[in-house]
């Protein structure tokens, strides 16, 4: 029962509260559809933190969206062999993992050891930091020290199949009985900030201004006093 719970309601769960969150939001609360910048507060940490931050992260997420989005046939099938496959994930998404890892080891300590920036933080930007940070560590440690002291287990044919099952509803959560404990606890905390996106500055990754490309410069003029 507790099984079918964590690997099939809780993702399915977490995914109505995204879609549905995101719509409530919109509709009812476009003024706060923003990012909240505090760079006026400080800029040297943040510059610094979310350049790394979003360097390593698409990366990141590319490497997820091939790992678990596409059958390990299909990749052999493209000449991709398994060791090609496992040096790219181990050793580039190891590296781009740090580089996001990094980042936000930067972000959540400026977040919460610079008073003024504390301050105007929300709740929710404390649970987000924090949530993020403990995603991408349990990612790096299950990528770096979970692989190599059980080199046997490959996600492809256990946590991949499982996640794919999600989206064609066949969820499989056998398939996930004997998946390492860290593989499952960044799997669940991966659907959970998908639940509490909706109602952090999350949203703001959805603002996308491509009109600013082609907008035309703001002049300021200075008024000469008679």
């Amino acid at each position: 029962m507790i099984e079918q719970f964590l690997w099939v309601i809780f993702p399915y769960a977490c995914m109505v509260i995204f879609v549905v969150g995101h719509i409530f939001r919109y509709r009812t609360d476009q003024f706060s559809w923003t990012a909240k910048s505090s760079e006026f507060i400080e800029k040297k940490q943040l510059m610094i933190g979310s350049m790394l931050f979003h360097i390593g992260i698409i990366p990141v997420i590319m490497g997820h969206v091939v790992g678990l989005g596409i059958p390990a046939s299909w990749m052999t099938a493209m000449g991709v062999s398994e060791h090609m496959y496992h040096l790219g994930a181990v050793y580039g998404g190891g590296l781009f993992g740090i580089v996001t890892l990094i980042g936000m080891l930067i972000l959540t300590s400026r977040r919460f050891t610079i008073r003024s920036v504390r301050r105007l933080s929300s709740a929710s930007d404390l649970v987000v930091n924090t949530l993020l940070l403990f995603i991408v560590f349990m990612g790096m440690y299950a990528t770096l020290f979970t692989n190599a002291v059980q080199p046997d287990f490959d996600y492809r044919e256990t946590i991949s199949i499982w996640f794919r099952g999600l989206f064609i509803l066949q969820p499989n959560a056998s398939l996930m009985h004997d998946v390492p404990l860290s593989f499952k606890i960044h799997a669940l905390t991966g659907f959970a900030i998908f639940a509490f996106w909706p109602f952090t500055r999350l949203v703001h990754v959805w603002s996308v201004p491509l009109n600013y490309i082609g907008r035309s410069y703001i002049l300021y003029r200075r008024h000469k006093s008679s």
